[in-house]
């Protein structure tokens, strides 16, 4: 058996009902089937459920009056008849046969038999309330039809596991009306004309009513093909499993349990192809399942369900299905389509729903076991743009009738499918509608005035950055000149006048004539009328902003459509795209915007130092490191007035920081056999290296250097670089060792550098092929500092975690939108197996099957401690990436397991609040700004500090606030530094003002440096490094014996002791200390 066969079986174990299960459910089903046989026969009006008959439209009159009478039959429908009900929705359908008596000849007419169907099920419901068997009852709908309700009904049971055990109890009708007279073409809804008063088809509502009356037949056609065999039901209940952790495709336009059980059972006979044999296990029946649904074309082209042979219809009724439905799968009886619900697009969604699964299948690790049946696929992380619509009481959407030919709330989502589908065009890969109109707690005696209340959720996946955030949008238009001639010679053709009056009515004002700067169809007519004409074709539409807004682009034109076609507000329509902008923008604008002059800054640094002739070696090569140079810099530095050349013709500005940020920077000198080998010798032959590459620059280029032992920082362009070598020695020999750590006599600073270099190389290659990457990494950047974990996260193990998320995104597709990739890097950080997985980051797939192996047994190897002292796992976290096998660049020594264990937990937590609050919005205190706030009373002592003595306070998210905890000391502000400088005109004070400037000063890092080094064993510290202005302190060392009450007095002082002294290293910056837990000593 291998591992995945394994896991498959483990997993059924899990959701199959025990044999003592299923005898206490069929107990408590014999007991309603009891109670439903011995009701009475009585007389039933439409005072029974007077809101619901009016709803339907139908008069409440003596038509729909009748008398009750006892089901012709009731027999166990659904999963529970072929015995694959699927844990934990626990649940059996009871088909309950309506007799013919009930019923008048024509009542399929006008929806007089949904109401009756309603009726019967209200004498049902009555008898039921006082059963003693019955704890409660309540209502739904049949697949979110509101006019098919369903009475649901939880029977008494003994059993914890079946505590949220139901009956659904769904009203048959079969053998009720003449086929004929339910025929596609036929109106039976009189009331649904065309505006000339022709009555039209009403293939939905007829199909409404077949359903009912062939749900027996079908049903009894699925639970044949399953009799006694079990790897086909094995195999429905993992088709289960799969289908219910994809939301978007397990609802009421989509898939269900019945449709997936259709499905195999179609598959198991002769006009199904037998695909699925009796030699099939239950992995292969799956395959082979997702399979047909990924590449078949059978059920476009219209397919029937027929034990043998092909399905004898004639070509004339299956053009007219296919006239009036998306999707054909017939019943056995070749009369009702089984799929007339599922839409065009919610089987395209499907369809790469299953041929996803089937890469992931092949793809994956372990084969694919956890991304296809336990990684939940719900609409908040499927799509990369999500929108909540209110579309309650909107008349241009709700007509005043709630039921026609289809539902009011079906018609919504298609007519939203429709105006998204036109209006973005080849911007989104997928449009997926989904309003589940069906209140939770519905009550029939409300009719339908609470349907529609939840907003209609709309997913939009997009194609492709460069075309999804693209500015223009071309109308119709010649696209040559030849194309143009041929207008000419035709006259414009009726159909593109059409076209061209068809875009200006559809996007109104945002319809503009299309300019030419080369005079293009001016030169391919010669005829000004003809110019003109054609110009009136050549219409575009314009989404002109800044480049880092554009991901608001489609936001933008989905709220312009909704206002134009539905009336609708701003406030009506919530798009998920920019609610977490908040937390990277300053001054309300993404400081990534100035990218572009920092890259130029560094080209014109590059080329000035591969210019130098003085050094005795040439620089052969320059590399930025930064995250600022990759795009993953949360708060890449904007130029700064004092970090210019001498002489430079910049306006300056009255207000700078005092502190400019470095940007790293390595250069590489031309081989040469005169190096040392001596290490120190190494070191300071580098150091004199960097002192003449300073004295160089400042010479020719009028650039500001400032030399240290170590490195050089220079400033031009309005930025500081900081100047590293690497050593072409070292570098050849960590090359040829494979960068071990054993290596002897190479500096750890080339070590450091060779990493940094490679994989600085490997994330701006990928940023280049996934332009989301950066700001997902800067959103998960700012929530790993927000919650005070920059001590023990790297930032290039954050850029690993999240490039995982694109480069092996099963079961999804890669993210597009910032909020999407943020949160699957929260889920990712709660959710992976990092106790037994290593997580492989392949950037360009070049691992082979024994690079894997390697990395799999450094993992092993790194967990052999893991019995003995499980706390004392190093690294917690493996992450092996192309140019670290071993997992020690980044997570050799943090976070530890317990560590670890605090992320996971923030990050579940954060995930589920984002995703509520995608689907929901803020729902009190619960607000986008949560994400980033952190619970302070969740560490022992809590240090404030000073906000305004930070080195960048622009940078601060939320200023803390401490409302509990006891102050063991407050402190007042240092006059010694200031975050900011006020600059004057003249040049003199310009030259003032840049002599007091400081490279990479930052006070709350020093203070850092000063608590580790007094405090080394005592407590763990947590800060955040993008500006926070609170630090938490948990105890080292904690024991769980209980103390005297002079032990707690004395470990109480003793702590307040150690934070006074916190206190006072940190004074001037240290605002005050606050104590929550005296630690057990």
């Amino acid at each position: 058996m291998d591992s995945l066969d394994f896991k498959v079986g483990e997993l059924l174990k899990e959701i199959i009902l025990d044999d003592s299960a299923i005898e206490t459910l069929d107990r408590a089903v014999s007991s309603v089937v009891d109670a439903i046989e011995s009701i009475p026969e009585q007389l039933v009006s439409a005072d029974a459920a007077p809101k619901f008959v009016a709803d339907l439209g139908v008069p409440t009159d003596k038509k729909v009056s009748f008398t009750f009478k006892s089901p012709e039959s009731i027999q166990v429908g659904g999963s529970h008849s072929i015995r694959s009900v699927a844990k934990p929705d626990i649940n059996v359908d009871l088909l309950v046969r309506m007799p013919k008596e009930c019923f008048h000849e024509k009542d399929y007419l006008n929806h007089r038999y949904h109401a009756k169907r309603l009726l019967y099920l209200r004498v049902i419901e009555k008898s039921l309330t006082t059963c003693p068997v019955v704890r409660k009852i309540g209502w739904s709908s049949f697949q979110n039809e509101a006019r098919k309700p369903v009475l649901i009904v939880f029977p008494v049971v003994k059993s914890a596991e079946l505590s949220d055990f139901f009956i659904r109890i769904i009203p048959t009708a079969t053998s009720l009306f003449s086929i004929s007279k339910l025929s596609l073409t036929r109106n039976n809804v009189r009331a649904f004309t065309q505006e000339c008063c022709l009555t039209q088809a009403t293939p939905k509502y007829n199909s409404s009513i077949l359903e009912d009356m062939f749900l027996e037949e079908n049903s009894e056609f699925v639970r044949k093909a399953f009799h006694e065999w079990k790897s086909l039901k094995e195999a429905l209940l993992l088709l289960k499993v799969w289908a219910r952790n994809r939301s978007s495709i397990y609802t009421h336009n989509c898939l269900n349990g019945y449709l997936i059980a259709v499905i195999l059972s179609y598959l198991t006979v002769e006009s199904g192809g037998n695909l699925i044999t009796k030699s099939m296990n239950r992995m292969q029946i799956f395959r082979v399942t997702l399979k047909f649904i990924a590449t078949s074309n059978l059920m476009v082209k219209g397919l029937c369900l027929q034990p043998r042979g092909q399905c004898n219809i004639s070509k004339e009724v299956m053009n007219q299905f296919l006239q009036y439905f998306d999707i054909i799968f017939l019943d056995s009886s070749c009369s009702f389509n089984l799929f007339f619900r599922l839409t065009r697009t919610a089987f395209e969604e499907l369809r790469d729903e299953a041929s996803w699964t089937l890469s992931s299948i092949d793809k994956c690790r372990g084969g694919g076991f956890e991304e296809v049946f336990l990684t939940k696929v719900d609409f908040t992380a499927k799509f990369d743009s999500c929108l909540r619509i209110n579309l309650k009481g909107n008349s241009k959407i709700c007509s005043s009738n709630y039921c026609m030919d289809d539902e009011c709330w079906r018609i919504s989502e298609k007519d939203v499918h429709s105006l998204l589908q036109q209006g973005l065009t080849d911007r989104a890969r997928f449009v997926r509608v989904i309003w589940r109109s069906t209140p939770s707690d519905w009550n029939v005696e409300d009719g339908f005035s609470n349907f529609g209340n939840e907003p209609m959720l709309v997913g939009v996946l997009v194609s492709s950055q460069e075309k999804s955030f693209r500015v223009v949008d071309i109308g119709p238009n010649p696209e040559n000149k030849e194309e143009a001639k041929l207008y000419r010679v035709m006259i414009f053709s009726l159909f593109t006048i059409l076209q061209v009056m068809k875009f200006r009515k559809f996007w109104g004002e945002k319809a503009e004539l299309r300019r030419f700067r080369d005079g293009t169809i001016a030169e391919s007519t010669g005829n000004l009328m003809f110019t003109f004409l054609l110009q009136l074709l050549c219409l575009l539409t314009v989404w002109e902003c800044e480049p880092w807004a554009r991901h608001l682009i489609i936001k933008r034109i989905c709220e312009y459509l909704f206002a134009k076609h539905f009336l609708l507000t701003k406030d009506d329509v919530v798009h998920i795209v920019d609610q977490l902008d908040f937390c990277l923008k300053l001054s309300g604008k993404d400081p990534e915007s100035s990218s572009g002059a920092l890259l130029e800054a560094f080209e014109l640094l590059s080329k000035r130092l591969r210019l130098l002739e003085e050094i005795p070696l040439r620089i052969s090569s320059v590399q930025p490191l930064d995250p600022a140079f990759r795009h993953t810099s949360v708060f890449p530095p904007q130029p700064h007035p004092l970090a210019y050349e001498k002489g430079a013709n910049k306006k300056p500005s009255k207000l700078a920081t005092t502190s400019i940020q470095s940007l790293d920077v390595m250069i590489q000198l031309e081989g040469s056999g005169n190096w040392p080998v001596d290490r120190v010798a190494i070191e300071k032959t580098k150091s004199a290296f960097l002192l003449k590459i300073g004295e160089s620059l400042q010479e020719h280029s009028a650039a500001l250097c400032i030399a240290t032992e170590d490195e050089v920082n220079v400033l031009m362009s309005g930025y500081s670089f900081c100047l590293r070598i690497m050593h072409e020695k070292g570098l050849n020999m960590l090359r040829n060792q494979g960068g071990s750590d054993k290596i002897k006599g190479t500096s750890s600073v080339d070590k450091e550098l060779l990493i940094r270099s490679q994989h600085s190389s490997m994330i701006n290659g990928l940023h280049g092929r996934y332009p989301t990457y950066g700001p997902v990494v800067r959103l998960a950047k700012r929530w790993v500092s927000a919650h005070l974990f920059s001590s023990f996260l790297a930032e290039e193990a954050i850029e690993l975690v999240v490039a995982y998320l694109f480069l092996k995104p099963f079961p999804f597709h890669a993210p597009c939108s910032r909020v999407t990739g943020f949160l699957r890097f929260l889920r990712a950080l709660s959710n992976y197996d990092w106790a037994f997985s290593p997580l492989i980051v392949d950037i360009n797939e070049d691992f082979t099957p024994k690079d894997e192996k390697e990395i799999d047994e450094n993992f092993m190897l790194s967990r052999k401690s893991y019995e003995e002292n499980a706390q004392n796992i190093e690294p917690a976290m493996f992450l092996a990436a192309p140019y670290d096998k071993t997992s020690e660049a980044w997570t050799r020594s943090s976070p530890n397991r317990s560590v670890l264990k605090r992320i996971s937990s923030y990050a579940q937590s954060s995930a589920d609040l984002l995703a509520n609050l995608i689907l929901h919005g803020a729902d009190g205190p619960y607000t986008w700004e949560c994400l980033f706030r952190t619970p302070l009373n969740t560490y022992d002592a809590v240090v404030l500090l000073h906000h305004n003595k930070l080195s960048n306070p622009q940078h601060l998210l939320f200023p803390a606030e401490m409302n509990c905890g006891k102050q063991v000391i407050r402190g007042k502000a240092s006059k010694d530094f200031q975050p900011y400088m006020i600059l004057g005109g003249g040049v003199q004070s310009l030259e003032d003002a840049r002599n007091k400037v400081m490279i990479n000063f930052d006070p709350t890092r020093c203070f850092l440096e000063d608590l580790k080094r007094e405090f080394p064993n005592t407590f763990k510290v947590w800060y955040d490094s993008l500006g926070g202005d609170v630090i938490g302190l948990t105890w080292e060392k904690k024991d769980s014996r209980k103390r005297s009450r002079d032990g707690e007095d004395a470990s109480r002082t003793e702590t307040t002791d150690a934070l006074k002294r916190v206190g006072e290293v940190g004074k001037g910056l240290v605002k005050s200390v606050h104590l929550f837990k005296v630690p057990r000593r």
